[in-house]
């Protein structure tokens, strides 16, 4: 039929879709870096933004409010803290 010849389905086509590359372009590094450049310009600035936020999480982060305390004060104080803190719905670390 005339429709066959216009559309036919991927597994009647006798080229390939895929784009076919020499053995030696696919090793090279230099070549995997020009391809994904937008990939990891964009991981790199990721893992600089996220080392950002962590910096400014821990330095202005919640003040230790048992910091005056010793021994079986300071236990308690913190035990309470601890559980104000999951009665909120919120996990932080000690």
């Amino acid at each position: 039929m005339v429709l066959d010849s216009i559309v036919s389905s991927p597994s009647r086509r006798s080229g390939s879709i895929r784009k076919q590359f020499p053995k030696d372009e696919l090793g090279s590094w230099s070549t995997l870096v020009q391809r994904h450049r937008f990939l990891l310009t964009a991981l790199g600035l990721l893992a600089f933004l996220c080392t950002i936020y962590l910096y400014f999480a821990v330095t202005l982060g919640a003040a230790d409010t048992c910091s005056g305390l010793k021994g079986t004060q300071k236990a308690t104080c913190k035990l309470q803290h601890a559980r104000s803190t999951l009665s909120h719905g919120k996990l932080k670390f000690l």
